[in-house]
């Protein structure tokens, strides 16, 4: 979001947004037949370029495929394709050099109310891009909010399904302008007397809207998501996790020194065996006796041509 929420807040969001997509089916979208979401991935993949740019929401599949997830409000299908085919290279090239494998790439694209038809194939010789076109100018966001809305106020808990349409109600169709429909969204979502709802609606929202929402309301709603006590709790467990992992680090980086320091004593003292006894080379390089007497067979049996 354009200068609203932190580097800090957006991994706060981030791992609200795991939580609220886990194990969720597509359907909301109009993707039916789809894997189910297994996991919301990083949406920021490093380039070669200065000009890295962020994806809009990525999620991993239960088919181990990689959906790529996009918001536009405007129909500049060559612009935007070629946005997607580099975020889908970083993508393809971030995991084959994690996992030395390639995950097939699923490219949806959901347009806001402004776009009322959209192309779905860039074709460009033997490079072919596909994406899947979302129009939510289709969905009736006014009707969508107000049945939400009764259920909310009436105390009713929310299905994954509403909880997830609720989040891309700003960007259907409606009565109202975009930014009106953010803000009732969001104020309706602190109504929520399930707190970590409450949160997974906003950071859902935040996300949906990143390219449209006001900044200075940004900046409120950012306020507001500092105070609340489920972010608090997933400050102290992203902290938490940063320590394990810290703590993972600095182990793994002790015992590649050791292992460093292992293998050079190991070398100094093959150098040192037809030089010194063998109790010598140990106080000399700290390898024990028994270490030092294994190496004198190893090297012994290596120098004995066989029979």
């Amino acid at each position: 979001m354009p200068g609203g929420i932190s580097h800090h807040a957006k991994d706060i969001l981030f791992k609200s947004l795991s939580a609220l997509y886990q194990n969720q089916a597509l359907d909301v979208y109009g993707l039916h037949g789809l894997p189910r979401i297994k996991a919301l991935l990083p949406t920021e993949f490093p380039s070669v370029r200065a000009d890295e740019r962020r994806a809009d929401t990525v999620f991993l599949l239960e088919d181990d495929s990689i959906l790529l997830l996009e918001y536009e409000s405007n129909d500049r299908f060559l612009d935007n394709h070629l946005k997607y085919l580099d975020y889908a290279c970083r993508i393809l090239h971030t995991y084959y050099q994690q996992e030395k494998r390639i995950h097939p790439v699923r490219i949806v694209v959901i347009y806001t109310s402004d776009v009322t038809s959209a192309r779905e194939q860039l074709d460009a010789g033997d490079v072919l891009l596909s994406s899947k076109a979302v129009l939510l100018g289709e969905f009736n966001g006014d009707a969508i909010f107000h049945a939400i809305e009764e259920k909310v106020h009436n105390g009713e808990p929310l299905t994954p399904e509403e909880t997830m349409k609720l989040i891309l109600v700003p960007l259907m169709h409606t009565r109202f302008d975009r930014q009106t429909m953010i803000e009732k969204t969001i104020e309706l979502a602190k109504t929520i007397d399930d707190e970590p709802k409450q949160l997974h609606i906003i950071a859902g929202v935040l996300t949906a809207t990143d390219k449209f929402i006001d900044r200075s309301y940004a900046e409120k709603v950012k306020e507001w998501i500092k105070v609340n006590k489920v972010f608090r709790l997933l400050v102290e467990e992203l902290e938490q996790e940063r320590e394990e992992m810290l703590k993972k680090v600095m182990q793994e980086k002790e015992q590649a020194i050791k292992q460093t320091e292992k293998r050079k004593a190991i070398e100094i003292a093959k150098n040192l065996l037809d030089v010194l006894p063998i109790h010598e080379i140990a106080k000399r390089t700290g390898l024990t006796v028994a270490e030092v007497a294994d190496l004198a067979k190893e090297m012994d049996n290596h120098q004995t041509p066989s029979s």
